[in-house]
């Protein structure tokens, strides 16, 4: 099959080829650098499937170009699938399909990270030892043995992030609509309704999808409800915060520590190098700014195994399109609910 590949970087095609040629498919991908959008989406022309990642934009005018241009799946390479209009992509008869899962232990694992790099202040110390600076006025963190976490999404990634936790002797506290019962089973963990969990948690850690429902779950009226200094841990979406909020919330003292691997508008941002270029959100430039917050740019996912298992996954989706068998991890529209009067 043929497939235009979006928002290629060196080692989308080295672990997609590697995949193809492990697996004997034969697809025949056309990369390109450029996100999906609708003004690049007749790159695709010709081509039967489109394979795309986080911040490609595959709304109504995009989806419609590709189905007129011959384009019958897209598929994700990705997890989460806000980025496309379901609807639209029915209506039009193309297909979505996406990697349901990876290493969960990916995200998890960086999610720690970030929270030890933020606490011990590793970041400030790398660099003062560079310039010959060995003063730890400044340095001073805080022991996790004991420390309420809260964990917001108790799936897989949410799962192994209290499991490590328990490790270090933490007390957890969950929230999630659908409560995993190996949550549960960790330590003295316990799931708690949100504004609870928001009171309690020294660290807060998000780990779910982004819905329409909990977009921007994070925002003036919730941060309210943390404790003072509280450290916000995000490795999910960053439409999860309102960024914003989260800058008031950091300015009061509310928000002691703040790391992100994500940001709301992070389309225009992520996965380029802008190094030699003037930043025009300002927004992000004023979270910069701050010496106790910590942003890396959408790379919790990115180890070896997980990056093998989004490769495995894709191949496999768009060869059982092509063979017309049973699409396992498509994605569709919810079933409307009717209610008879």
């Amino acid at each position: 099959m043929k497939v235009a590949v979006f928002s290629t970087e060196k080692y989308d095609r080295e672990f997609l080829e590697a995949a193809n040629t492990a697996t004997n498919a034969n697809h025949e991908f056309i990369f390109h650098e450029a996100r999906l959008e609708a003004k690049t989406a007749t790159l695709a022309a010709e081509c039967s499937a489109v394979c795309v990642f986080v911040n490609d934009d595959l709304g109504a005018e995009t989806l419609k170009i590709l189905a007129e241009h011959g384009t019958r799946l897209v598929a994700l390479r990705s997890t989460g699938f806000n980025n496309v209009d379901l609807e639209t992509a029915t209506e039009v008869g193309i297909k979505v399909v996406r990697v349901s899962v990876y290493s969960p232990y990916s995200v998890a694992e960086f999610a720690i990270g970030m929270m030890m790099m933020l606490n011990r202040k590793l970041y400030k110390a790398y660099n003062r030892v560079r310039d010959d600076n060995f003063s730890l006025n400044g340095l001073l963190g805080f022991d996790l043995h004991s420390r309420t976490v809260g964990i917001v999404g108790t799936g897989k990634i949410g799962v192994i992030v209290g499991q490590i936790l328990h490790g270090f002797g933490c007390h957890l506290v969950g929230y999630d609509p659908y409560p995993n019962p190996k949550f549960a089973e960790i330590g003295d963990a316990r799931y708690v309704d949100l504004s609870e969990l928001l009171g309690s948690s020294d660290i807060i850690s998000l780990h779910c999808p982004l819905t329409p429902e909990n977009h921007h779950l994070i925002n003036a009226k919730t941060i309210a409800q943390m404790k003072p200094g509280v450290m916000l841990i995000n490795t999910s979406r960053g439409q999860l915060i309102d960024t914003k909020s989260a800058i008031e919330g950091i300015k009061s003292g509310i928000i002691g520590y703040f790391g992100i691997d994500v940001y709301e508008q992070e389309e225009n941002i992520f996965f380029k190098d802008l190094s030699d270029t003037i930043i025009q959100d300002d927004t992000f430039q004023l979270l910069q700014s701050f010496p106790n917050v910590l942003i890396t740019s959408h790379q919790a996912f990115f180890t070896r195994e997980a990056m093998n298992d989004i490769a495995t996954t894709t191949i496999s989706n768009i060869t059982d399109f092509e063979a017309g068998n049973s699409l396992k991890n498509e994605v569709k529209l919810p079933e409307k609910v009717t209610v008879n009067a």
